[in-house]
Parts: structure tokens; C-alpha cells; sequence
């Protein structure tokens, strides 16, 4: 796969599951510059027909790492400007600057983020505003490309972060 040195943003996925979701989201990072990291284990296999399907003729272009697990991920990376995704965070991600280099987290699916992650990284989580009171979460794929556009607004326009 295509690795490029020193990408503005990083996608990380934490034990993705839906290949579909990966697939679009490695379209999302090919759009922005962005690399992907998947984090180890898989709901799928990289062979997966659904998630090249998905990122189209893009996927050739998704510089993508595979890390067979976070700490494995932590110690490769040394990752220092982590936004961990979560419908646990009680912050909204409008409130965070983001800065080039960032690491753009999310969890699974299904089961979010592994549980220790939830005390250990308490002052990370941040949180999509959902106003609808009857939807607990969004889509993986939609939700990635809600903060990483953000990200790339706040990185990329004179206009500052919104109150």
C-alpha cells in the first residue's frame, strides 16, 4: 500500500468491523491526505471485496498501516496529539484545536472503544453534537468524516473554531 511520511492528519480505527465503513473511509483519508491506521483485530479481512468495493478505484491510493495493537500502534506512532471520538465524551469536538500531525481515533462499531480506554483516556473523548434525542451514535463512517473535516478546516482557513 501507499505510505506517505508526515501526513497532516491520521485516521486511526480501533478493531474496525464493517468492511464498508473502512472502505469509505479510506476514500475519505485518500481526499484529505490523510493516512489510516487499523488497529488489530479486524471484523474483516484486508482482501475483503466490500472494502475496495467502497473506497472505489481510491483504494490504491490509501496509504494505510496495519497495527496488530494499540499498544503496538502507540509504540510505532508515538502519536502526541490524540482525539479519541466517542459518544462517552463529555466535550463537543468544536470545542478542540486541532493541529496538523493529529490522530483522529475511533472505536468500533459496535463496542466503541476497548473499556479501559474510557478512564484511561477520560480527557481525550470528545463527542459529535447530536441535538436528535432518539439516536445514540452515527455512522463510523460518517462520524470519521464529520471531525476530520473539521480538523482540516481549523488546520487549513483563516476562520477560527466555532464557540
Amino acid at each position: 500500500m501507499v505510505r506517505r511520511m508526515n501526513p497532516r492528519l491520521n485516521i486511526v480505527l480501533v478493531e474496525p468491523e464493517i468492511p464498508h465503513n473502512t472502505g469509505a473511509i479510506g476514500r475519505v483519508c485518500v481526499g484529505l491526505d490523510a493516512r489510516l491506521h487499523l488497529i488489530q483485530p479486524l471484523g474483516f479481512s484486508m482482501r475483503d471485496e466490500s472494502l475496495r468495493r467502497c473506497g472505489l478505484d481510491y483504494w490504491q491510493h490509501v496509504a494505510c498501516t496495519l497495527h496488530r495493537s494499540w499498544d503496538a500502534f502507540l509504540e510505532t506512532e508515538k502519536p502526541e496529539h490524540l482525539f479519541l471520538a466517542s459518544t462517552r465524551g463529555s466535550r463537543s469536538l468544536y470545542d478542540h484545536k486541532f493541529r496538523p500531525g493529529a490522530y483522529l481515533v475511533f472505536g468500533s462499531e459496535h463496542r466503541g472503544f476497548p473499556s479501559d480506554f474510557y478512564e484511561k483516556y477520560k480527557d481525550l473523548l470528545f463527542s459529535i453534537p447530536m441535538p436528535g434525542k432518539q439516536v445514540r451514535s452515527i455512522n463510523l463512517a460518517n462520524a470519521v468524516s464529520i471531525v476530520a473535516y473539521e480538523a482540516y478546516r481549523q488546520m487549513t482557513c483563516s476562520i477560527p473554531p466555532l464557540p
